[in-house]
């Protein structure tokens, strides 16, 4: 019974511990300006639809080779 009491009263100071270190990575983010954000978020979308119609093509053209193949 009392290792019991001994281990819950050690967790309330690694909660603590754990939570200060926690802020203070909080604290050193370096959160991107709007700018940037906006150019970054833009390049991932027009780099999302061209490789999205690339698959289409490639896909398509996979399509056509085996429909010729079959029939």
């Amino acid at each position: 019974m009392a290792e019991t009491n001994k281990a819950a009263a050690n967790t309330k100071p690694a909660k603590k511990s754990f939570l200060k270190g926690v802020r203070s990575e909080w604290r050193k983010i370096t959160w991107p300006s709007k700018e940037t954000l906006f150019k970054e978020s833009t390049a991932v979308v027009i780099i999302s639809i061209l490789l999205g119609l690339l698959i289409a093509l490639i896909d398509a053209a996979i399509k056509l080779g085996l429909d010729k193949i079959i029939v």
